[in-house]
């Protein structure tokens, strides 16, 4: 093997930077499109129904330090992958990007929706529907992430084998 194919060999892209991201743009995802948009759900919206003025301001609140928090996730990806660039082991890759992006994205969408959706309740996918469909919503918030974690770690692990 030539010098210049070892060297290619040992050159990564930052992955942790990609999982970053995809856990950022996951709660970006939750936030404003269920949140705000759809109105589906808030931060605490099961345990504080959105049937007050107080209801509403305090879910507010808490959705804004949501927001913040998965704002936080997207920086440190951004940060990883700026202090990345310069290493000589570092390389663009299109397909690390997605694959990690949609890891990252997965694992949000199953972390969230089994620790806040399943574990402690504090709010469903769509409390619009009838109570006796959350579980469904919820469910099919879980394969959806599933989904996506198994599509990128599969794209990840193509381009590396």
């Amino acid at each position: 093997m030539t010098a210049v194919g070892r060297m290619a060999i040992g050159r990564n892209f930052p992955r942790a930077s990609g999982v970053l991201f995809g856990l950022g743009l996951g709660g970006f995802f939750d936030g404003i499109v269920f949140h705000q948009l759809l109105q589906w759900h808030h931060m605490f919206s099961s345990l504080y129904p959105i049937d007050s003025i107080g209801n509403l301001e305090f879910n507010t609140f808490w959705d804004g330090v949501f927001h913040s928090a998965t704002y936080l996730f997207f920086v440190a990806g951004l940060f990883v992958l700026w202090r990345s660039r310069r290493r000589p082991h570092f390389s663009w890759s299109t397909k690390d990007l997605i694959g990690t992006g949609l890891i990252g994205f997965g694992l949000f969408n199953l972390i969230e929706g089994l620790i806040d959706h399943q574990l402690l309740g504090i709010h469903h996918v769509n409390e619009k529907v009838e109570r006796s469909a959350w579980l469904y919503w919820d469910g099919a918030f879980l394969v959806w992430g599933a989904v996506m974690l198994a599509g990128g770690y599969i794209m990840v692990r193509r381009k590396h084998a």
